[in-house]
């Protein structure tokens, strides 16, 4: 089981050449397993930048996102209070963003590798994290 980054679950979906072997292996098995987490905190991230025009998916949004939901392979994962809690308290330094910290949240609740380009996310100890 895997959680995807916000930006990997664009980019696997729209784009796959744009994640590393390793990331893109790791999907592939995962989706084989039927085991990629995606946070409900990715959708917040998502609709406002297509609402503003800073993304452009092929589709309407809302439709996106349903068609997501559909794939046998994809669950997502609701912020309940354990997520809401850990994310507020993670252990040593972390940065501030709020979405970040509750996928990273996520996946360490979860017990779960997180599949991320970000390097602040990658260079934090506390999370199992997979890109190159």
């Amino acid at each position: 089981m895997i959680l995807l980054d916000t930006h990997v679950w664009l980019w696997w979906i729209s784009d796959p050449e744009r994640l590393p072997e390793r990331a893109l292996t790791a999907t592939n098995k995962a989706k084989s397993e039927k085991s990629i987490v995606i946070s409900t905190i990715s959708t917040w991230e998502i609709a406002p930048l297509v609402e503003k025009g800073r993304l452009e998916l092929s589709i309407d949004v809302r439709d996106w996102v349903r068609k997501t939901e559909g794939l046998p392979f994809v669950r997502f994962a609701s912020i309940d209070n354990t997520i809401s809690l850990r994310s507020v308290s993670l252990p040593g330094a972390f940065h501030a963003d709020q979405a970040d910290r509750i996928i990273t949240a996520t996946a360490i609740t979860m017990g779960i590798p997180l599949i991320t380009k970000d390097e602040k996310i990658r260079n934090y100890p506390h999370a199992h994290t997979i890109w190159d």
